[in-house]
């Protein structure tokens, strides 16, 4: 049915009888009249969330999903309005999207849910303590380690990736260089001296055990797997270790006022 051939104003017993149809027999009829009926609302959310960005179709897709999803479960008998129900629902399916889909590296699942909490998290310390938090402060109020927070608060840099050949203002006469020609060069005579001596001190707070995982895990790049299979134990075994010998670094460099890892 084209846009022509429904009312200007559908009011809001033809909206219920449409969601009944749909919901009894599947009825294209019914589907195509309340695509229609909403595709403005659909289309308003989904440019709040693309803000111009080249995936605003697929963003108005996926919130048509959810306005059917809606449309499939909605119950007037609780008394509220279509809509009351429907944005939630849309505006949900075009959040997970965004989650799970339009990051342009892959993040794990629990960082990409722990930087909303984060950022609520701030905002909510800063109020309390009238500056900024701590990590580890945010660590505390959020119940998860030190380390997630800093995991997931660098993560989130990488939401959105810039080509190396991505252009940038060099000078106030409009000229400008590339990423990569600005993008430092390894130097490897260079070192710093200073805080790997302060690193290399602090570990000798560790026993042997922790400062295999530390050399395995860091200095030679394994992973927590890899780690565990060349010592014999288990990944959570060396997962519970590395926390456990991170933090007595952190702690003795912090005190002894040197670097922070």
């Amino acid at each position: 049915m084209s846009r022509e051939s429904l009312p200007k104003s559908s009011s809001k017993e033809e909206i219920l009888q449409w969601i009944a149809q749909y919901q009894e027999s599947d009825s294209d009829e019914a589907q195509t009249n309340l695509v229609i009926h909403y595709k403005q609302l659909v289309d308003s959310l989904a440019r709040k969330y693309s803000r111009g960005k080249s995936y605003h179709d697929d963003i108005v897709q996926v919130g048509m999903l959810g306005l059917l999803g809606a449309m499939r479960r909605f119950d007037p008998s609780f008394g509220r309005s279509f809509e009351a129900f429907a944005v939630p629902t849309i505006v949900g399916e075009i959040k997970r999207f965004l989650r799970d889909k339009t990051w342009d590296v892959h993040v794990p699942r629990r960082i990409k849910e722990l930087g909303p909490r984060i950022k609520a998290a701030v905002e909510t310390l800063t109020t309390e303590l009238q500056r900024s938090p701590s990590i580890h402060e945010i660590a505390n109020y959020l119940e998860v380690q030190d380390e997630e927070v800093l995991e997931a608060m660098e993560m989130g840099r990488s939401y959105q990736a810039l080509s190396m050949d991505h252009s940038i203002e060099s000078d106030s006469d409009g000229s400008t260089v590339t990423l990569f020609d600005v993008v430092g060069r390894v130097d490897d005579g260079f070192e710093n001296t200073n805080q790997r001596m302060i690193v290399a001190d602090a570990m000798n707070i560790l026993n042997e055990r922790e400062r295999q995982i530390i050399e395995l895990t860091y200095l030679e790049q394994l992973s927590q797997k890899e780690a565990g299979e060349r010592l014999g134990i288990s990944q959570m075994h060396v997962s519970r270790i590395q926390r456990k010998a991170i933090k007595k670094l952190q702690e003795t460099i912090i005190s002894s006022g040197g670097v922070s890892l």
